[in-house]
């Protein structure tokens, strides 16, 4: 039965993966204009109602289920034949992408308490490590080089 099951786990992993991957690389951009928004104006009350809802309702519960589904994924390759060393390095990538994920939700509160954490341009240039992870994940996990 769980032969079965297993295309349907690994699609909505991939799906949750594809969430939060697309609110990883959206928060930063938000953060971009917050940090240029005039302090108590109105694009500063948009900014932060957006980031809040971004992580709430789209960033922390497809990290949940990726994760989720990613270890009933790797219980599954475990009791197949063992887990393989392509798969713990992808394993260390996506918790390096959940590091970067608290980051930005501790970010976010130094916005709230109406401070600019970090400058417009350093908010551009992190805005690239979760897509440089992404394909190494990628590449590890369909090329399963090792």
């Amino acid at each position: 039965m769980f032969d079965t099951l297993y295309p349907w786990l690994k699609a909505f992993h991939l799906i949750a993966v594809i969430f939060w991957m697309a609110g990883l690389l959206y928060l930063p951009r938000l953060f971009v204009y917050h940090s240029v928004a005039k302090p108590g104006g109105e694009l500063e009350a948009k900014m932060q109602e957006a980031e809040a809802k971004l992580l709430r309702i789209i960033m922390n519960p497809a990290m949940l289920v990726a994760f989720l589904l990613g270890l009933v994924l790797i219980g599954y390759n475990a009791g197949a034949g063992g887990v393989a060393l392509w798969l713990w390095i992808k394993v260390a990538l996506a918790l390096s992408l959940t590091g970067y994920h608290m980051f930005l939700a501790k970010t976010r509160k130094g916005f709230l308490n109406g401070g600019r954490p970090r400058s417009e341009t350093f908010f551009r240039r992190i805005n690239e490590i979760p897509a440089l992870l992404t394909i190494a994940i990628v590449v590890l996990a369909v090329v399963q080089p090792f």
